[in-house]
């Protein structure tokens, strides 16, 4: 089900995995075929995650390597998603995805990787369950941001409902979402974001018709309205969004993982060097706490 050694290097390649982790990954490959129970476990994950190839939002419950440790237990995902690959492709290929959008979609496992080895300083997959949604044909990166095909929550779907929008819980929506290492979230490079989705989901997934996109995001706490200037990448992409619901549980992690890398930093020694990071920090030690917000926007082309 994996590459041979030399095909493997490439497709990690291609799959933006850090340089310096390919000869580790490509020496324990040797392991996960040769040991039959590792086999075995790879057989069964990729079985597990590409049942249903597609279908949005379907349960995907890969099982947990939690008898192995150290490198084998933080990489094993990097061998499920190799060998799933060819049907990723296939289905992205059965759709019509442009080859640089699936190239660009899947390099998410790189990214993953450095997010892992910003934090923790040894190879590793930071977010395995997150990837599933791109291996399954759920996600796309369109440009500056990633378009899930997604539904609506109970309470978001609620929410809207009440308002008067033609939808409810489970309703089909777009999810969008904001991957690092890729730039300022500048209002064109949102706009021409906003303007491939609204061309891709259409072509591709005809059958489907998307009346709004939402965000999940400490981006849309409105607090940073107060440390933020007005005109600034941040309050600029809050303000596509109509608030779909608010949420009262503090989240306070949220910004110091993606703005520091490291959820568990100290507050008191959080860096200072940026208005964003400045932001984060004082509001934190002020004895205040971050948010999620939950936005909502119209997706459909008016006209």
């Amino acid at each position: 089900m994996l590459p041979d050694t030399d095909e493997l290097a490439e497709v990690l390649l291609d799959l933006q995995v850090p340089h310096e982790d390919i000869n580790d990954l490509v020496r324990m490959a040797r392991r996960v075929t040769d040991d039959p129970e590792l086999r075995q476990f790879l057989e069964r994950s990729v079985d597990e995650l590409v049942r249903g190839m597609g279908e949005a939002g379907a349960p995907v419950d890969l099982p947990d390597l939690d008898w192995a440790s150290g490198p084998m237990r933080r990489c094993f995902p990097v061998y499920v998603f190799v060998a799933a690959l060819p049907a990723t492709r296939a289905y992205h290929r059965e759709r019509g995805i442009p080859a640089d959008v699936s190239r660009r979609t899947l390099a998410d496992l790189g990214r993953n990787m450095a997010v892992h080895r910003r934090r923790y300083g040894v190879a590793g997959v930071q977010s395995p369950r997150w990837l599933i949604h791109h291996f399954r044909g759920e996600l796309y990166q369109l440009g500056r941001l990633q378009f899930e095909r997604a539904r609506l929550g109970q309470r978001t779907g609620n929410g809207l409902a009440a308002a008067g929008l033609d939808v409810g819980p489970d309703s089909p929506c777009l999810s969008l979402h904001i991957p690092d290492f890729r730039g300022p979230l500048t209002p064109a490079a949102v706009d021409r974001s906003l303007a491939l989705a609204r061309e891709f989901f259409p072509l591709h997934f005809p059958e489907e018709r998307y009346l709004l996109a939402t965000c999940h995001s400490w981006l849309l706490d409105p607090q940073l309205r107060k440390y933020l200037p007005g005109d600034s990448n941040i309050v600029r992409f809050q303000e596509r969004f109509r608030v779909g619901r608010e949420d009262r549980e503090p989240a306070d992690t949220e910004p110091v993982q993606f703005v520091f890398g490291d959820p568990e930093l100290p507050i008191e020694s959080l860096p200072r060097r940026t208005v964003v990071e400045r932001a984060v920090g004082y509001h934190l030690r002020a004895g205040g706490h971050w948010y999620v917000g939950h936005g909502w926007m119209p997706f459909e082309r008016s006209g």
